[in-house]
């Protein structure tokens, strides 16, 4: 499943009647169902016996780091806020809460002030909302599939905007902190801004001229 990276929701439509191994999914929630057990199939559960110790890696730092002596909280600024809207994107659509990101553009100078006071009681607290994690669930018809069937759909994640905003608050001042101390190599191109796979191609067949 992905977060929304398709644009306007116009472009999303509800599946017809899906064809299952338990019969014909006319409902919503038989839909809901379907897809659902599609994603199961698709996606099984990890064997690497590599993974115990990482999953123990990361529960040890992260044991490390609740008991270790709470460090100053860097609160948010409406201006912070005001910033980071501005990077939104309008073509998005809403998640349960129903506000788009053309709303929060435009939104007075005294619902910012709210936001902020929200945020930091969120970064006060260590406590994310648990609103703030549920998603409006889209499916998308693949190009040239058959519309009867579940594995013909992409299900695009509809996350809340207020979260959504806030984490992209968070998104930039750890990117910030990374680029400063150089913790990624410049051969990282992954979830970077501004950065490829056209201009890593590039950069690879520049370093093997022959090619």
């Amino acid at each position: 499943m992905e977060d929304d990276q398709a644009g306007d929701e116009s472009s999303y439509s509800t599946p017809p009647p899906l064809v299952t191994p338990r019969g014909i999914a006319l409902s919503d929630s038989e839909k809901a169902e379907a897809l659902a057990d599609n994603l199961g199939v698709q996606f099984q559960p990890v064997n690497d016996p590599s993974v115990p110790a990482v999953i123990e890696t990361v529960d040890v730092a992260l044991r490390s780091y609740f008991l270790s002596p709470a460090s100053v909280v860097h609160l948010t600024t409406p201006d912070e806020i005001d910033e980071a809207i501005r990077g939104l994107k309008v073509s998005k659509g809403p998640g349960p809460n129903g506000i788009p990101n053309r709303t929060l553009k435009h939104l007075p100078k005294r619902a910012v002030s709210l936001l902020a006071r929200i945020f930091n009681a969120v970064l006060r607290t260590h406590h994310f909302p648990q609103t703030w994690k549920h998603a409006r669930v889209i499916s998308i018809l693949k190009p040239g599939k058959d519309p009867a069937l579940p594995s013909s759909y992409r299900l695009i994640r509809l996350l809340d905007t207020i979260g959504k905003l806030f984490g992209k608050i968070i998104l930039t001042r750890i990117l910030h902190i990374v680029k400063e101390r150089g913790l990624l190599r410049d051969e990282q191109f992954g979830f970077r801004p501004r950065l490829s796979t056209s201009l890593q191609l590039g950069a690879s067949l520049k370093e093997k001229p022959g090619i």
